[in-house]
């Protein structure tokens, strides 16, 4: 923390020298535009993604507004999320050097492994893995996004269930004209992103695309490496087609087809791996001003992932293949909602959303010389189907609002299957697991009251989240670490409260909140004797913490800070006693950023950010420990002309090493080093 304070003077130099130069400070407005709409980021009310207007109901919890979220000239949204204090992704290192299956992410200290506690959505669409539950970052740097919300805690169940730690929800905008950017970047690293956007009879169409690939570095720590050790490359690359038609004077129809792939390694031989995804979706949506609303929505995720894992030798100085997994899997979903007029409003919301995910994993291992000497395949199903309702009453301007919602779910595991045998021999391995089914029930109630600048607000809600198919039935290993599977753990469920307040005023906002969160069966990867491991339902998590932030208009440019205090504890007993009052693995007690940013249309801007992540276990039992880390990135642009911008970026400037990860035997892998980019963007 002391650290983060020290450096606030650092960040303000270059971006108030930037705004010397930048022009009009009366450009700048509050209402800010997501996918055609228009919402005041105040009131907490959200329009995008050709979805109905959001609830009003979420003014009741903590919630955020991201912006500035231009693609392109190396950005990744992944690290825009990263400003938010309390959103954890399982390691520190982006989609250009982390392993693809760690890319989980999760809030208020409700961690322990790589699958998502956070439900991440695009357009009102799930994201997470069908298999795995980690998210695909990469896949979204290619979409034309015009906002994200986050909303931490339990929600509503409006969105699904899952959302044990908040909802991360992506909102894409249709391109009207051309835009498109280019940038070169350290160590050989090229971006590359468009997108273009038209009229067409009675709607619009618009594709984006992006390509960035670069010859990435050595994530070993200077002074750890080996003859082994190279840099890790990666190359990456997406596309998307969106259609939207008018089919009458209130209704129109949503059609929405996008691909991505994702090639990178881990910076030794044999640790390549393959990510690709096609998904698609359908939405009609019937939105009468003053009448009867509703939606209906199918999408269809397909995914494919390949990975090479190695074996490293003490001294790392010679090295072998270990493991070759291929993990194909498919996500099914359909949704519909009603929102019926009453007095002319729409306080109630009822719907109901089925999920189907399908995948296995597909493994090559006991190598010897090269060629592997055993086969696994695991795998298996889950279902999940819903219905919620919400009544929202009261007015987020001024006055008093409640909330009450309540949300059911039946969910089936079908059979899984784990099956190992050898490559020339016999069968060795074949066990089936008994399907399961069962009910969850999640909910929540709040209150908000407002008057002129201040707001008060309360909530308390009950969440739940099905395992994966890959927490079920798949062991690992890392190095000499084993992690056996678990056929037998049940759904997490959570109870959580939060209380806060809102102070609003011309150009300052302030926001504090207090919460409290209590997950019980959490699933993490328990130690049961030297390098080997069990997934587990522990008893519990037990989370409490204080969320800050603040937001401020200085002439040109917009000053926001954020700041998280996190006290998670695990609550455990029988054969996971050991990790009884530890905190859990990859959850830092301190986390924060400050940004100042330019928002005006004049020729120069600019943009700087501190963040800051405190100290965190990497392992479950506390003997390995990532240090802090203070990083600055930074950038400015010029724009000679309308449709022409000149950009400077900057990550990490200041060249911190940010550990990512830190093996038993105490090798350090790195994030991000000091990366420089110049680019140019047009916009017609």
């Amino acid at each position: 923390m002391i650290r983060l304070l020290a450096g606030v003077a650092a960040l303000a130099l270059p971006a108030m020298a930037t705004a010397q130069q930048a022009a009009g400070p009366d450009d700048a407005s509050d209402e800010i535009v997501i996918a055609d709409y228009r919402y005041d980021p105040h009131a907490i009310i959200v329009l995008g993604g050709g979805l109905l207007r959001q609830d009003d109901g979420d003014a009741v919890q903590s919630a955020a507004i991201l912006r500035d979220l231009d693609p392109g000239l190396g950005t990744r949204v992944e690290n825009r999320l990263r400003d938010e204090a309390g959103i954890v992704q399982f390691r520190r290192s982006d989609g250009r050097s982390a392993h693809p299956t760690s890319q989980g992410v999760t809030l208020r200290g409700l961690g322990g492994n790589a699958s998502s506690r956070a439900l991440v959505t695009l357009d009102g669409v799930p994201q997470a893995d069908p298999f795995g539950g980690w998210v695909a970052w990469s896949a979204y740097d290619a979409i034309n996004l015009g906002g994200i919300v986050v909303s931490r805690g339990g929600g509503s169940g409006a969105d699904g269930p899952g959302a044990l730690a908040g909802t991360i929800g992506l909102y894409s905008e249709m391109t009207d004209g051309f835009t498109a950017s280019a940038a070169y970047g350290s160590r050989e690293s090229f971006d590359v992103s468009g997108s273009a956007g038209s009229e067409v009879g009675n709607g619009q169409v618009a594709i984006d695309g992006r390509y960035s690939r670069g010859n990435g570095f050595i994530p070993i720590a200077r002074g750890q490496r080996g003859t082994v050790d190279r840099a890790a490359p990666y190359e990456q690359g997406g596309v998307g087609l969106r259609l939207r038609f008018d089919a009458g004077d209130n209704s129109r129809i949503e059609a929405s087809l996008r691909g991505f792939s994702d090639r990178r390694d881990r910076g030794t031989d044999f640790t390549d791996s393959k990510f690709d995804g096609i998904d698609a979706s359908l939405r009609v949506v019937n939105d009468p001003a003053g009448g009867t609303q509703w939606l209906a929505l199918t999408y269809v995720q397909l995914r494919d992932f390949e990975s090479g894992f190695a074996s490293v030798a003490a001294g790392r100085n010679s090295i072998a293949p270990a493991l070759f997994q291929h993990v194909p899997a498919t996500g099914l979903g359909a949704r519909v909602e009603l929102r019926p007029a009453v007095g002319g409003a729409n306080p109630l919301r009822v719907g109901a959303d089925w999920r189907r995910t399908t995948g296995r994993t597909e493994e090559d291992f006991f190598f010897t010389n090269g060629v592997p000497g055993r086969h696994r395949i695991a795998g298996g199903s889950s279902d999940t189907v819903g219905a919620f309702a919400e009544w929202t009453s009261g007015d987020t301007d001024d006055g008093f609002l409640w909330t009450l919602s309540g949300r059911v779910d039946r969910w089936w595991l079908g059979e899984g299957y784990r099956l190992e045998r050898n490559i020339a021999g016999p069968l060795i391995t074949d066990l089936r697991f008994d399907s399961r089914q069962g009910w969850e029930g999640s909910g929540r109630a709040g209150v908000r009251w407002s008057s002129d600048a201040f707001a008060l607000r309360a909530a308390g809600y009950r969440g739940w989240r099905l395992p994966t198919l890959n927490e079920l039935y798949r062991p690992f290993r890392v190095g000499a670490d084993v992690t056996t599977a678990n056929e037998a753990l049940e759904p997490e469920r959570l109870w959580g409260g939060e209380v806060g307040i809102d102070w609003h005023r011309g150009e300052t906002k302030l926001s504090a909140t207090l919460f409290a969160n209590h997950l019980t069966n959490a699933i993490a990867n328990v130690t049961l004797a030297p390098n080997l491991s069990q997934r587990q339902n522990l008893d519990a998590i037990d989370s409490k913490g204080v969320e800050l932030s603040a937001e401020h208009g200085i002439g040109p440019v917009r000053l926001r800070a954020t700041y998280a205090f996190t006290d998670a504890r695990v609550d455990a007993s029988a054969g996971a006693a050991t990790l009884d009052g530890r905190r859990p693995a990859q959850i830092a007690k301190h986390g924060g950023s400050v940004s100042l940013r330019s928002n005006t249309g004049g020729p120069f801007g600019g943009f700087a950010t501190l963040r800051y992540i405190g100290k965190q276990n990497e392992d479950d039992l506390g003997l390995l420990m990532l240090g802090d880390a203070l990083t600055l990135d930074a950038g400015l642009s010029w724009r000679p002309a309308q449709a022409i911008s000149i950009e400077l970026r900057g990550e990490n400037l200041t060249g911190e090493l940010v550990p990512a990860a830190i093996s038993s035997s105490g090798i350090v892998e790195r994030a991000t080093p000091r990366t420089l980019w110049v680019g140019a963007r047009l916009n017609f």
